[in-house]
């Protein structure tokens, strides 16, 4: 036969692969375990003073933030983009490990259970990624805006310059976090 010398890479669908274990597949430094860290890190009193108690048992909130802020780091705003995500993106499957709640769990929970502590919860994972080193505040980045720079002419800043950057900032935040919700709003 012609074609006998031919050889390829072995390729059987009925093969278990090894390993299994999805954390292996996740470089060291890659956002999925910046995000992982930072949410575990939080204090959960933030996240728990929203949940009553009783009632069906609840997907844990730690793991619903981290596929949350993942997604939004992804540019992920829709719920039923984040459920697809968790069905098909590695990062998300070991993030949420293999749980997969579907969209209407997502926008509830975002709706209802975050609403009211975003902000703080937003502000604490800043916190802890400065206290990490992943962030400096020194310079504040959003939309490709630089606020405030140390490679100024100037090398000193005005206090009420700071305080006006600062506060332009936590607009700049605020707004995202309403387009986000008038985004949810539209979405079926």
């Amino acid at each position: 036969m012609k074609h006998d010398h031919i050889y390829f890479i072995d390729y059987n669908m009925d093969q278990l692969i090894l390993p299994m274990d999805l954390e292996l597949k996740v470089p060291p430094h890659h956002l999925a375990r910046i995000v992982h860290e930072a949410v575990e890190n939080l204090d959960e009193y933030i996240l728990l003073q929203e949940y009553k108690g009783g009632g069906r048992r609840s997907y844990h909130p730690k793991m619903m933030l981290k596929i949350l802020v993942f997604a939004y780091a992804e540019k992920i705003y829709s719920g039923r983009k984040i459920e697809k995500a968790l069905q098909e993106n590695i990062y998300f499957m070991w993030l949420s490990n293999h749980q997969k709640p579907d969209f209407r769990t997502i926008n509830r929970f975002r709706s209802e259970r975050m609403k009211p502590i975003i902000y703080d919860v937003f502000f604490s994972i800043i916190e802890l990624l400065h206290h990490k080193g992943f962030i400096t505040l020194e310079d504040y980045y959003l939309d490709g805006t630089k606020v405030e720079a140390n490679a100024n002419k100037y090398t000193f800043v005005w206090l009420k310059a700071t305080k006006r950057y600062s506060e332009k900032l936590d607009e700049k935040f605020r707004k995202i976090v309403f387009d986000i919700e008038r985004f949810l709003e539209g979405e079926p």
